[in-house]
């Protein structure tokens, strides 16, 4: 007789282990959460050469992975995460581990952060697949999830060069028109997608700013 709590992680762990999670692992990414930042990419040019780009909620290193195919040797980026890496990077790409609320805005500004002096003072374009840790209780998780949102947006404000692009997870939610009338306030086009690669079950979703104003 099979033991029903058994069987339920073992469907868990399938269902994780998806074509997502196994092109991840044959291609060398650390996490099929690569393919969603791809295909927004791909969707909405986010991403240049020679860009500069800064990553919060960087870990476990895919998004970062991605960022480093595309940036070219003459770009670079800063990830923060307070959950450590699983990859090492060239030194055009820096990792600072912290939680993104104990970091000062202006000490992830790429001069600042690297110390180099071809860094520009500005970012090309801003990502954040932050997430909080959840408590089960749906409401409580959406508040959390929106106010990194928020802060993400206003890190945004601050050290995004005019004409940068922005993208950032979500958990769907009431709070959601709210945010979306804050990130037309501060970029000309504003587009919400949810990536092939997001799971049935997930409420996330993507905001993405084209344009800083």
């Amino acid at each position: 007789m099979s033991n029903s709590n058994s069987d339920t992680k073992a469907k868990g762990r399938y269902k994780r282990h998806d074509a997502y999670y196994h092109a991840a692992k044959k291609q060398g990414f650390l996490a099929r959460s690569i393919f969603k930042l791809e295909e927004i990419d791909k969707d909405f040019g986010l991403i240049k050469t020679n860009d500069w780009v800064l990553d919060l909620g960087c870990s476990p290193g895919s998004w970062l992975q991605y960022v480093d195919s595309r940036i070219g040797f003459k770009g670079g980026a800063v990830g923060v995460d307070v959950l450590p890496l699983k990859v090492s990077f060239r030194p055009q790409i820096h990792y600072i581990n912290a939680d993104i609320y104990d970091v000062e805005v202006a000490s992830l500004m790429p001069k600042a952060a690297l110390n180099l002096s071809e860094a520009p003072m500005f970012f090309d374009v801003i990502l954040s697949d932050m997430a909080p840790n959840t408590s089960g209780i749906k409401s409580l998780d959406q508040d959390r999830s929106m106010a990194l949102c928020e802060y993400a947006l206003y890190i945004a404000e601050q050290i995004l060069k005019p004409g940068g692009n922005f993208c950032v997870k979500v958990l769907e939610g009431g709070e959601m028109p709210k945010f979306l009338t804050a990130c037309r306030k501060i970029f000309r086009e504003v587009k919400i997608r949810r990536p092939k690669g997001t799971r049935v079950a997930s409420m996330e979703t993507y905001v993405v700013g084209l344009g800083k104003k």
